[in-house]
């Protein structure tokens, strides 16, 4: 099961953003820090060069005599100058040193005409400051380098008029990236802030409307009354808001033309049933007369459930929130016929009382007709209120056990009014279940006796506190 909070749209999709910039910036700084190493090394290099071409020349126009006070001057720390008669550097390396050899030949105003050999090598593995540092020097570049050194080795041999070699050494290392703790750290606080707030504010225009949306096809499914919602956010969720407001429209088109036309048909029928009365009156012969009275008091009292039945459809009465419990006991008092109630834990529903009060009593009391000992169970299962009616009775048989449900269905083979009713009590209580998001299912109890289970879903609103206990509440 997720956790709440990460389990909202709005939520993930922030969290989503967030970790694509943070991987996109990484990738950036990586490549950021690739770059600066390769301008940091070509500065490097082309300051080595240009020292370089600019002792060459001094060495080409100075007096022998003074050729050693050059060198001697230019020699750093960094880069060491040598007067050979041999090169250094034994072939020419062009694979990464064919930029410093034209830059060493710009700058004496060569064409091709001077031997020029680089050779350049990544030292590799564990290794130490320039060989030529002091001890003090040293110890200085590992603390500023941070122990972690990287390093390329560049040989440069320049031939000069007089048939001598200047033999240049250097090495360069890759100063490690720094990282100021407070600057960065206020930098990710800050744009995560940012980032944040923007996204949180653009998403909450898309989840907005789908959590009205969601809030409303919830309440239209318990049969409540649902206004127009607003139509707002972006383009995909206008679209699904005006789709449900249509629907919505639709549907209680389609329910209302459907309950007028079942109560005008049974409205219709009790003009002419009231003649067939009294022409049965007039009849002489009694046996005959009582038939036909008889016969036409049933149609009459049919054509009265049907219009009740049709008022069970009609979404008139408006919701309220009520405890289960106390609905019950209030239930318990008005039946005649003793049964017993369970205890359960503390329940709010949000129900429509007068006609989920028709939907039990009708449960009830065709258990305690048929099944003689009744017992009402009520709990709250993931987010649903089920109440069941448990009887003793013969039970139903498996075949049968929707069939009961339609209208004017009965199980009881006799015509009698009496002993099987007009078979609308388990039709107007599914109906009326489902005009709360529910339904009734019958299922037959292990060891004989049956069980009519009413459930709806509980609202966003319910209440539900108490630990259920098995006291039983005799009527």
């Amino acid at each position: 099961m997720k956790l709440w909070p990460f389990s909202t749209l709005i939520v993930q999709l922030t969290l989503l953003v967030i970790a694509a910039l943070v991987a996109a910036q990484m990738i950036s700084l990586w490549l950021f820090v690739d770059e600066r190493s390769l301008a940091i090394r070509a500065a490097l290099g082309f300051e080595a060069a240009g020292r370089a071409a600019n002792v060459a020349r001094l060495l080409e126009n100075a007096p022998p005599g003074a050729q050693s006070a050059i060198l001697e001057a230019a020699d750093s720390p960094l880069v060491r100058f040598k007067l050979s008669s041999r090169p250094t550097v034994a072939v020419d390396d062009y694979s990464d040193g064919g930029v410093v050899e034209m830059r060493v030949r710009r700058l004496l105003g060569d064409n091709k005409d001077r031997d020029i050999r680089v050779e350049l090598r990544q030292v590799e593995g564990k290794i130490l400051p320039l060989p030529h540092l002091s001890g003090e020097m040293a110890e200085m570049h590992m603390a500023m380098m941070k122990g972690e050194l990287s390093a390329v080795e560049m040989n440069l041999s320049i031939a000069l008029s007089d048939g001598a070699w200047l033999n240049v050494e250097t090495r360069f290392e890759r100063p490690p990236l720094q990282w100021p703790f407070y600057s960065t750290l206020t930098f990710a606080v800050s744009a995560a802030l940012i980032l944040i707030v923007v996204f949180w504010f653009l998403l909450t225009r898309l989840t907005g409307p789908l959590r009205r949306l969601a809030s409303a096809s919830e309440r239209l499914g318990r049969g409540e009354a649902v206004p127009e919602l607003p139509v707002a956010g972006p383009l995909e969720a206008r679209d699904l808001t005006k789709a449900f407001n249509q629907m919505q429209k639709r549907l209680t088109r389609f329910v209302a033309d459907r309950t007028r036309l079942l109560a005008a048909l049974g409205h219709d029928l009790k003009s002419p049933l009231t003649a067939m009365r009294v022409r049965a009156e007039m009849v002489d012969d009694e046996e005959t007369r009582g038939s036909l009275i008889a016969c036409v008091e049933e149609m009459q009292s049919m054509v009265e459930s049907t219009i009740t039945f049709s008022r069970g459809l009609i979404n008139s009465e408006d919701t309220e929130l009520v405890e289960v419990g106390e609905f019950l006991t209030s239930l318990q008092k008005d039946i005649v016929d003793p049964f017993q109630i369970t205890q359960g834990p503390k329940i709010q529903v949000r129900i429509r009382p007068m006609a989920f009060r028709r939907a039990l009593r009708n449960l009830i009391e065709n258990a305690l007709r048929y099944g003689g000992d009744t017992t009402v169970i009520y709990e709250a299962q993931h987010q649903l209120l089920v109440v069941s009616v448990l009887d003793d009775g013969p039970g139903i048989p498996k075949e049968q056990l929707e069939q009961v449900f339609e209208p004017f269905f009965r199980l009881e083979e006799s015509r009698s009014l009496e002993t099987g009713g007009h078979g609308l009590g388990l039709s107007i209580s599914r109906t009326i279940a489902r005009a709360h998001g529910g339904d009734v299912t019958l299922s037959n109890r292990d060891g004989g006796g049956l069980t009519a289970q009413i459930k709806i879903p509980l609202s966003e609103d319910v209440s539900l506190s108490g630990e259920k206990n098995n006291r039983a509440t005799p009527g």
